[in-house]
């Protein structure tokens, strides 16, 4: 039954009144004894009387229900799918409403934090183009303007405008590496490898960035010299690379920076802390957004993309393991991850 309009339900009941009616009159009338026949027939019609219109009814509200729950489980029940919570059915609906709302609402949230997160991501994407590319534009114009023939500034500004192109490039780089290793498009080569040997190269490459800051790169005491796993090497290179620069760009002057592996049974903990400046408790669970600064001005001045430790996370994932965040502001900050040990 599609659906029963309340006037048909009306004329059904009415129907069968009239004729329970009518039988309870007939079977009455002939009957040789009134007194008994209206004792066995009372209750008799009061039954089949309540049945006909229990029936009528519940068609009616199944009929109205039935499409609520198609829209709730997405698929066609039939009156006997849902005819197990008869007894109680408007509390059962009222029950399966409730549940939908709740996660339709938790799902319009996370849209609507997407949403701010697109918004916020456009945002910072145009933001950190927009600074290079108006560099750009302002060396080139100079040079057109005359510049280009002046030995003092020529030379000057065509270098500046490299590094702007090249910021540009990195930014462009490091987008389309968190766009691969979402979708999965990077490939991971796993192969063993030593751990504490890949750090050292990290620091050799990062000896005189910190030399200009007077921060120590070292290993910690639990750094075991000959331990392995089983990871992508060059993807770990650029994971640690960016977890020690980062340290050294946010360490403080003669400050220290300390790589130490834990060992955990099946997985090595790596742990890479620094002595500086710190990460407040509002910024710290944003740290692995895109282009999320902490501090914005010392970011500014160190440079870099705003994506390192983006791209630190997507590829501690796409490893199947975990990273997390500790820090003190003032004090210090240390990062913590996990890799499979060969």
């Amino acid at each position: 039954m599609k659906s029963i309009a309340p006037q048909r339900i009306v004329g059904y009941i009415t129907v069968t009144f009239l004729v329970l009616a009518l039988l309870f009159f007939v079977l009455n009338y002939f009957s040789p004894n009134l007194a008994v026949s209206l004792l066995i027939t009372t209750p008799l019609f009061t039954g089949i009387a309540f049945s006909a219109v229990n029936h009528f009814i519940s068609l009616f509200i199944y009929a109205k229900i039935k499409p609520i729950y198609k829209t709730i489980h997405n698929f066609k029940p039939g009156i006997n799918e849902i005819a197990e919570g008869k007894n109680d059915i408007f509390s059962q609906v009222n029950k399966e409403v409730a549940e939908w709302m709740k996660g339709k609402t938790l799902e319009i949230q996370q849209l609507k934090q997407t949403e701010k997160y697109r918004k916020e991501f456009l945002g910072n994407v145009s933001h950190e183009l927009k600074t290079p590319i108006f560099n750009i534009q302002g060396y080139i114009l100079t040079l057109l303007e005359g510049g280009i023939d002046d030995p003092g500034i020529n030379m000057l500004y065509l270098n500046r405008t490299e590094k702007s192109i090249d910021r540009m490039i990195s930014i462009i780089e490091d987008l389309e590496a968190i766009s691969k290793l979402e979708s999965g498009e990077l490939e991971l080569n796993f192969s063993r490898f030593n751990i504490h040997s890949l750090v050292d190269e990290v620091f050799d490459l990062q000896e005189v960035r910190a030399a200009k800051r007077d921060i120590k790169l070292g290993f910690g005491r639990t750094a075991d010299k000959s331990v392995q796993v089983l990871a992508d090497k060059p993807r770990m290179f650029q994971v640690i690379s960016n977890l020690v620069v980062n340290s050294i760009n946010y360490g403080k002057e003669g400050g220290k920076t300390t790589v130490s592996f834990y060992d955990m049974d099946n997985l090595v903990l790596v742990e890479v802390r620094d002595n500086g400046i710190g990460i407040s408790e509002h910024d710290l669970p944003r740290v692995f957004e895109r282009f999320y600064r902490a501090d914005k001005s010392r970011s500014r001045e160190q440079g870099g993309t705003g994506l390192g430790l983006a791209i630190v996370k997507h590829i501690i994932e796409a490893h199947q393991q975990t990273i997390n965040v500790n820090s003190t502001p003032g004090k210090g900050t240390s990062f913590t991850f996990t890799l499979e040990k060969a």
